[in-house]
């Protein structure tokens, strides 16, 4: 397989994933009256999975 092919296949796996961390099932989840740090879960979730991403997003789209 080509390079291209590949990492095109890593960004469309990408968006799946965060079209997974950020839907429905999942948020309810963290939709918690409880405090991490003084942060509600929901938002620690929140930015933690955003992080995440941006991060992977980095990586795939860096690497050579």
């Amino acid at each position: 397989m080509n390079k291209p092919y590949i990492k095109t296949q890593r960004l469309a796996a990408l968006f799946a994933l965060g079209a997974v961390l950020f839907n429905y099932p999942l948020l309810a989840l963290f939709n918690r009256a409880v405090m991490v740090a003084g942060v509600p879960l929901l938002y620690l979730y929140v930015f933690l999975a955003w992080a995440l991403l941006i991060t992977l997003l980095a990586l795939v789209v860096e690497k050579k």
